[in-house]
């Protein structure tokens, strides 16, 4: 008789790398847990939660509440993502990201665009994101476990999640103003990609951010992520490939 533990984790393959990254990417609040200053007894609470240009979560958290208190004296934390639908809660997909919490610090270039990321993501957060007390930290990513639902445990690690190259850094200076022109000039554009990439009902899409993987879009509460056919080398690739899209959901290709 074999006596010996069945292992439970699968091997982390494309399918599990794109879960993981749309989980990451559509979030819009998570879990956050760190140690508690004064005892270092785990704490867990609710953050809004949104992604910098390369995939790394971010978050807008108050000087006054507990977890800021709790990553400033140790930055080591974990954020869990993933929103149960109907039925067992557990059958859902999620996952938890091992991460170090970087403050970013006002007047930065950096700081600049990850505010402008968070806020196209959650627009109701201007109503604080410019108090004295509040920050943004990146939640620079280690590894990751991912839970596909029952049965379906994955180890990532952080280059499974986290983009790199001169790519990134280019399309993040010219995100903004891709942004606001889709957005102002092709709405019609990207309800077809909602309805046709994204399976997405409804009106009122817009988008809210692009990378050299994709792009997410969102309609009141309800966010998606659009995967590009293959990863964006530069810049110039970016509107050649959304006009192709846009032709293929319109049924052109």
């Amino acid at each position: 008789m074999n006596d010996k533990p069945k292992d439970v984790i699968r091997e982390t393959d494309a399918e599990a790398i794109g879960l993981a990254k749309r989980l990451v990417r559509t979030a819009r609040f998570g879990a956050l847990a760190a140690l508690e200053a004064e005892t270092g007894v785990p704490l867990a609470s609710r953050v809004g939660v949104a992604t910098d240009s390369d995939g790394t979560p971010t978050i807008l958290i108050s000087g006054l509440s507990a977890h800021t208190k709790a990553i400033q004296s140790d930055p080591r934390c974990s954020l869990l993502l993933g929103e149960p639908g109907k039925g067992d809660p557990l059958a859902h997909p999620r996952i938890t990201l091992f991460c170090r919490a970087v403050h970013l610090e006002r007047g930065t270039t950096e700081h600049a665009r990850v505010e402008w990321r968070y806020l196209s993501r959650n627009p109701k957060a201007r109503l604080y994101a410019g108090l004295g007390d509040f920050s943004l930290f990146r939640l620079e990513v280690q590894r990751a476990s991912l839970n596909g639902g029952f049965g379906k445990t994955y180890l990532l690690a952080r280059q499974d999640l986290i983009l790199s190259g001169q790519v990134v850094d280019d399309l993040a200076a010219a995100e903004q103003r891709a942004v606001d022109h889709m957005n102002v000039d092709h709405l019609d554009a990207i309800a077809n990609y909602a309805r046709h990439f994204a399976r997405a009902d409804g009106l009122g899409w817009i988008m809210t951010g692009i990378d050299a993987d994709g792009f997410d879009i969102m309609a009141g509460d309800e966010t998606r992520r659009v995967f590009f056919p293959s990863p964006l080398k530069d810049v110039a690739e970016m509107r050649q490939i959304l006009v192709a899209m846009a032709k293929q959901a319109r049924g052109e290709a």
